[in-house]
């Protein structure tokens, strides 16, 4: 059974009569969770190391651009010969194409001919073109030359040579099929131009399969899954601007904005809310719909730059938007129809933020504080999204090891060599998967930690506000924030790394768990029945429940943290057994409270999602150089990115409501169920009319 509390967090009449007085807040602390404390910091050096690796090894652009036959990165100006520029990727050989997506084949489209140009060929309309090897040995051309005149030599070629050209073996091959830049690939469309293949046959080249397979096989290789998640994070690194205005700036702004408006507009900020929550919801729903194609013409296409509009390419990524687009309409729906069943308790919501806000006025560097946390918070991302970048690129550039028979003349040595045919591709060991994965439970443990030092140094400054019977006290510190600040730096740094480390280790397994079950789903081993079904769903229930406990008992233990200086689980403890005495009498009142400051940051967060459509729909990266691929992971981000720093600043009035409310419980408990420091406007709040009596009285 533990002691009263009120000795050493304020002053309270004894059972003699006399008046006990302690200093508010302080009592004799000391460093708790230690342990965790250096765990955390030795994962830190880890986490620097793991990133060390990923900029040692990592090129993000491999992300975005790809090999050609000598292992050369497209667009890589320190490569010989150099590429600069160069950054579409062309495969020479017609047939090798066609037979890398012939059934059963043993040929892969890897070991293809391929390099790197800086647009893709397309046939003439009255004679014959060719693209021809980079220019080597006899060839006395310069690469500034050989871009000059269409990748073409062929009139320079000796006999011998342009006999080996018909064969297809080079140094030149024909343009026989249109090409289009698909995400920086040149992506040939099956259909043949007659008056090229006719000049080809004349001149007694070998026959040109024409088959549909030569267009599926590069458009197979362009759409893998593997090749999509890359393009998903270059998108990230392409469109950094973006996250920097949207994810970084404009939250900062909206979420200031939302706490000033809940200082002076308190009675209307439930009715905004909830109203600008079903506006925004909306609007994002309906930019999925205009990128997915299902409104207007503005559906994301994968071909880069001018190109014949009757040609049609799909990929991957316009399958997802739909995707996500029917996600949206789902949670649309729900969220309006949610937001009209707590109309009735809005009311009730209003009385609690009124509480939130005579903390704020009496307490005014709560409001700023935030900016501290926010600035670490965004050193932390820049450096965290650019490491992660260069470990998702960090493989080896290796030699294929292929057994196929194929033949192509060699500048340098003057012959035809039939020993240099398999290509380059980018190698993955399993230790960049570990250290993928080590580096967002990183990213996430971090993140959380943060948080949690924000919400502990708020709910200790709040507590000095309660504790001096909700009046400025001269035993309030000068500057409660810092006060705050100092004590959790000094003594709960461990403490506060336990409870980050317990959340992230939960959405850890969540995550790893989802993961398993989507494998073993495209597997086929899952059951398709009704117990399948209802098993798979009620796992999914229990461990969201799990996670949502925990993360709330976190945010009580943090209060009881500051206030009492105790261990975690000890905290954990005393929080959860005051909530759980109360519950009838603070349960309605901090549910609803919590919806609104809830659905706050999802507005905040929706709008960084709305802005940062609106910029990636300019030109610069719909057509221009930087195009993404899809706005979904960018907008994604921001999304997240504008949560978390919609967490940050609206702690302070999610953590003054319930450092207040467990205050008023233990106020409560140690005086025989009447609270002696509880400001009016709380009991009121409450509805305890016979304390509100007494109190005016």
């Amino acid at each position: 059974m533990r002691g009263p509390l009120g000795a050493v967090i304020g002053r309270y009449p004894s059972s003699d009569g006399t008046t006990e007085i302690g200093g508010i807040i302080r009592h004799n602390r000391k460093c708790r969770d230690i342990v965790f404390l250096v765990i955390f910091i030795a994962f830190w050096v880890a986490m620097i190391v793991n990133s060390s690796f990923g900029f040692n090894q990592g090129n993000p652009l491999r992300l975005t651009y790809g090999l050609d036959y000598k292992g050369n990165l497209c667009g890589d100006k320190h490569a010989h010969p150099g590429l600069r520029k160069l950054e579409l990727k062309y495969w020479l050989n017609p047939n090798q194409v066609y037979q890398s997506g012939v059934k059963d084949s043993q040929f892969k489209l890897s070991n293809a001919r391929s390099i790197c140009l800086w647009d893709c060929p397309t046939p003439s309309e009255d004679s014959l073109n060719w693209v021809c090897d980079y220019p080597e040995g006899d060839i006395r051309l310069s690469m500034h030359d050989w871009i000059s005149r269409n990748y073409d030599y062929y009139e320079f070629l000796t006999p011998e040579m342009r006999n080996t050209s018909l064969q297809l073996q080079g140094p030149c091959y024909p343009v026989i099929f249109p090409s289009v830049n698909v995400y920086w690939s040149c992506q040939f469309i099956a259909r043949a131009s007659n008056i090229s293949l006719r000049h080809w046959q004349q001149m007694g080249g070998v026959n040109i399969n024409e088959d549909m397979v030569i267009d599926k096989s590069i458009h197979r290789s362009i759409n893998s899954r593997s090749s999509v998640l890359k393009r998903y994070m270059a998108d990230i690194g392409k469109s950094w601007p973006v996250l920097i205005v949207c994810g970084g700036m404009l939250p900062l702004f909206l979420s200031v904005i939302w706490l000033l408006m809940i200082r002076h507009f308190v009675s209307a900020m439930p009715w905004i809310t909830v109203a600008l929550f079903n506006i925004l919801i909306i609007t994002v729903t309906m930019f999925y719909y205009l990128k997915a194609g299902w409104i207007g013409n503005d559906a994301i296409s994968p071909i880069i730059g001018e190109h014949d509009p009757y040609i049609n390419v799909f990929g991957r990524e316009l399958h997802h938007l739909r995707a996500v687009a029917i996600l949206m309409t789902f949670v649309m729906v729900v969220s309006i129809l949610t937001s009209i069943a707590i109309v009735r308790r809005i009311l009730m919501a209003t009385s609690v933020l009124k509480v939130a806000a005579k903390v704020i006025g009496e307490v005014q560097a709560l409001i700023i504080f935030p900016i501290i946390p926010y600035a670490i918070l965004a050193i932390f991302y820049m450096f965290w999204i650019s490491a992660a970048l260069h470990l998702f690129s960090s493989g080896q550039v290796v030699k294929n090891n292929c057994n196929t028979n194929c033949c192509a003349y060699d500048l340098v040595a003057k012959k035809v060599n039939c020993d240099g045919c398999c290509g380059y591709s980018i190698h993955y060991t399993p230790h960049i998967a570990v250290a993928i994965f080590f580096h967002l439970f990183g990213g996430y443990w971090a993140t959380q930690f943060f948080i949690a030092c924000s919400s502990t140094v708020i709910a200790g400054s709040v507590a000095s506000y309660y504790w001096a019977r909700g009046e400025t006290s001269p035993e309030i510190p000068f500057l409660p924030v810092f006060a705050s600040m100092k004590r959790l730096i000094r003594y709960n740094l461990g403490s506060v790394a336990l409870g980050s480390l317990v959340v992230s280790f939960v959405e850890s397994i969540r995550f790893m768990l989802e993961s398993i079950r989507r494998k073993l789903k495209v597997a086929g081993v899952t059951s398709d029945g009704w117990f399948g079904k209802i098993g798979n769903h009620t796992s999914q229930g229990c461990l969201r429940c799990v996670e949502w406990t925990i993360k709330s008992v976190n945010r009580n233990a943090y209060i009881m943290i500051a206030i009492t200086g105790k261990s975690f689980f000890k905290a954990s403890e005393i929080a959860t057994e005051l909530i759980m005495n109360n519950i009838l009498r603070i349960g309605k009142v901090n549910v609803i409270g919590d919806v609104i400051l809830f659905l706050g940051k999802l507005c905040v967060s929706l709008s960084s999602a709305v802005f940062g459509f609106l910029m990636l729909d300019t030109y610069k990266y719909r057509a221009a150089h930087n195009k993404i691929s899809s706005p979904l992971l960018p907008v994604l981000i921001c999304w997240a990115l504008g949560y978390v720093v919609a967490t940050l600043f609206f702690a302070v009035v999610e953590m003054s409501i319930d450092t207040i409310i467990l205050s008023f419980c233990q106020d409560s408990e140690e005086h025989q169920g009447t609270a002696q420091y509880a400001p009016p406007l709380l009991i009121e709040t409450l509805g305890d009319q016979n304390e509100m009596q007494r109190l005016t009285q």
